[in-house]
């Protein structure tokens, strides 16, 4: 009977922070090159990666060269699946271009905690830098210290004191979306709202009202949305029984495509009947039938311009259209039929 192979145990991190007298973060900090490591603390933990035989390659060139060439992008699995997917083909393709390559993390759900492990874990890679695509409210004083260390970039995302942020202003789409309704003749505007913890919901929601305040008009209460088709339709099936709704304000394409099918199914036609506006302009939307009146996002764009921030700072060519908000107006908004 032949014996398996006892493959000996790799050093760690936590074997390195043992052998050099210091905290297995210390360690990750001086082979990620922070400049909060003093040089005498370096030394000890190169010795002591040395002296352990601990691999953590990434690392380890990047203290040497004083960069690794990779960038850190973190995206939420529940971010739709087109932004998601444009976003990470900017971010590769721009920082291609420049000859870096790109660590993905993402995480399931908006939870600090799980932040702050995407951001950790891409640290102790070696990361350059990070794009940040989640929109979590809230930020915790480790993704302060991870961000503060690293240069950080964040897409209408998380807010950190050190992060510069780029997008386009997401309570003036909403305003845009709404005054296109208005303009056309409508006396109120309904309106479904993304989730009440993203930052881009809540913004657009704002843009929303103020826009009707300015006009007179009291905001009927918002119904709200995940950002999926599925939840649009269902709130499309409230509207649909509401016989006054002349005009929608949806917060995203995927949720607009639930609505106007909830009305159809009910009998109510786009635009004739009610007319939708939402936030995004996905491929897709001109090619739904109506096709979409929509607030155009570029998210190949912004991928692309947060590299560039990222690596040159204020020296970055700024690309204005990427964070422009700009109304495609297609079929699905007309004037309100005549009483």
């Amino acid at each position: 009977m032949t014996e398996g192979i006892t493959r000996p145990r790799q050093p760690s991190m936590a074997d390195v922070a043992r052998t050099a007298g210091v905290s297995a973060q210390t360690v990750s900090r001086a082979l990620r090159g922070s400049p909060n490591v003093n040089p005498e603390t370096k030394r000890r933990v190169l010795a002591a990666v040395e002296q352990t035989g601990y691999r953590f390659n990434s690392a380890a060139r990047a203290l040497s060269s004083g960069r690794s060439h990779t960038i850190g992008l973190v995206l939420l699995a529940s971010g739709g699946y087109y932004s998601r997917s444009a976003v990470t083909a900017g971010v590769e393709a721009a920082a291609g271009e420049a000859g870096y390559a790109v660590n993905i993390a993402t995480i399931s759900a908006l939870d600090t905690g799980l932040m702050e492990r995407a951001l950790a874990k891409l640290a102790d890679q070696g990361v350059d830098g990070f794009v940040i695509a989640v929109p979590l409210i809230s930020v915790t004083q480790k993704m302060e210290d991870i961000t503060r260390d690293i240069p950080t970039v964040t897409l209408d995302g998380s807010r950190t004191a050190g992060a510069r942020v780029l997008g386009i202003d997401q309570q003036e789409a909403g305003r845009i979306a709404t005054q296109h309704l208005l303009d056309l003749g409508h006396r109120q505007v309904w309106h479904v709202a993304g989730p009440d913890e993203w930052i881009e919901a809540r913004q657009r929601r704002q843009g929303w009202q103020e826009c009707l305040a300015a006009a007179g008009i009291e905001a009927p209460p918002p119904l709200e949305g995940d950002w999926s088709p599925d939840s649009g339709h269902r709130q499309g099936q409230i509207i649909a029984m509401i016989p006054d709704v002349t005009a929608v304000f949806v917060a995203s394409d995927e949720m607009a495509f639930g609505v106007i099918r909830a009305l159809r199914e009910r009998g109510r036609s786009v635009p004739d009947d009610v007319s939708i506006v939402s936030v995004d302009d996905i491929a897709l939307a001109a090619y739904c039938s109506p096709s979409l009146t929509t607030v155009r996002q570029d998210f190949y764009r912004y991928g692309a311009a947060a590299v560039a921030l990222l690596l040159h700072g204020d020296e970055a060519e700024a690309d204005e259209s990427a964070v422009t908000a700009s109304l495609s107006v297609r079929s699905s908004t007309a004037p309100p039929r005549r009483s």
